[in-house]
């Protein structure tokens, strides 16, 4: 399948939205703009169709093999990640900079966390081996979001890779279905609160969508995708509207890939933010707090000087530092994959 620019193009919308999601809860903007950016899960969930959709290719072009695909996913995924964990366990362990911020509500105590998590190993274990979105609350409580808020969605994205390298499908569609099944029982059958929406089952109907739309575009089988559409469509009687506006919107994606109006989705600036989405989307959170934490013993008594001036400084300090991530670290290890990838998936030389 060619490369669609246009999807690098909402990668970067999405991490924009997520990181606004994140700052304006510690602000004194009106109600009205952070209900706006208020739909984080919504975003991530299109992010997940959106890895369905990549990542089948991926392990095409491996040839259908479990480890040259893992390996090429962790030097993709990993030194980044492990980079802003540890930045942001530096950040949690300065404080909690919600007590400085008096106008700061619910919206902005699910995101912050008060501080390093007990007992601090097992939080760091759970991290380190990216299961942490597995793990069930009663043993861990909050491990999914402790550390790194923006890394539950790692670990779901990290199951799905073992998933299906595990199962190396062929035939996407039965794959698909038998994820949608899998998200229909999570969502139908009584859980007990036992596991977080990072738990794979949660998410796993979006992937299966992402893997129709792939074959929707590589092969015009669209009847694999509308089964996958009406199953989200059907599940969202049980999981809220905003599922059901979700799977429209991720039509409206796919419809963008080939019509005209979806053009300005590969202008310069958003292909640039869409290839610096991903540490884009991990740095934000800490990068915000370190932000709280400067301004707001300063800047307290004065809301909407604290407000504007934390936006600037947070959202400087996220888009420079995804990019320092992205050319010092990830682009260069994506081009050394690509050498390796040469390498081991070269056809044989016949004498």
């Amino acid at each position: 399948m060619r490369r669609l620019e246009r999807l690098d193009g909402v990668r970067g919308i999405l991490a924009v939205y997520v990181m606004l999601g994140h700052a304006l809860p510690l602000t004194a903007m009106p109600p009205w703009l952070g209900a706006l950016f208020a739909h984080g899960q919504a975003a991530v969930d299109l992010f997940f169709a959106l890895s369905g959709l990549v990542i089948a290719g991926s392990l095409e072009h491996y040839n259908w093999r479990l480890r040259p695909f893992i390996t090429a996913r962790a030097w993709r995924l990993l030194p980044v990640y492990f980079l802003v964990l540890g930045f942001s366990c530096m950040a949690e362990a300065q404080g909690n900079p919600l007590p400085a911020l008096p106008w700061a509500g619910a919206a902005a105590r699910a995101i912050v966390s008060p501080g390093l998590p007990h007992p601090l190993w097992a939080h760091l274990l759970a991290h380190v081996t990216l299961l942490h979105g597995a793990i069930p609350n009663s043993w861990l409580p909050y491990g999914w979001v402790t550390l790194l808020g923006p890394a539950w969605s790692l670990s779901t994205e990290w199951q799905f890779y073992l998933l299906i390298g595990l199962i190396a499908p062929r035939r996407f569609f039965l794959f698909a279905l038998a994820l949608l099944g899998l998200g229909a029982a999570y969502h139908l059958l009584p859980q007990g609160g036992e596991f977080s929406r990072a738990f794979l089952p949660a998410a796993a109907p979006w992937f299966a969508l992402g893997l129709a739309s792939r074959l929707w575009l590589t092969t015009n089988r669209l009847a694999p995708f509308i089964i996958c559409f009406a199953g989200i469509c059907l599940l969202s009687a049980f999981t809220g509207a905003e599922k059901l506006l979700t799977a429209l919107a991720w039509v409206a994606i796919m419809l963008a890939q080939q019509r005209g109006w979806g053009q300005p989705l590969a202008a310069r600036p958003l292909l640039y933010l869409g290839g610096i989405s991903y540490p884009l989307y991990l740095v934000n959170e800490p990068a915000e707090r370190i932000a709280a934490l400067w301004l707001g013993p300063l800047l307290a008594p004065h809301p909407a000087q604290f407000s504007l001036a934390f936006l600037a400084v947070s959202l400087g300090l996220s888009l420079g530092g995804a990019a320092l991530l992205h050319h010092g670290v990830e682009k260069p290890l994506m081009q050394r994959n690509k050498k390796f990838t040469s390498i081991i998936i070269a056809p044989p030389v016949r004498q």
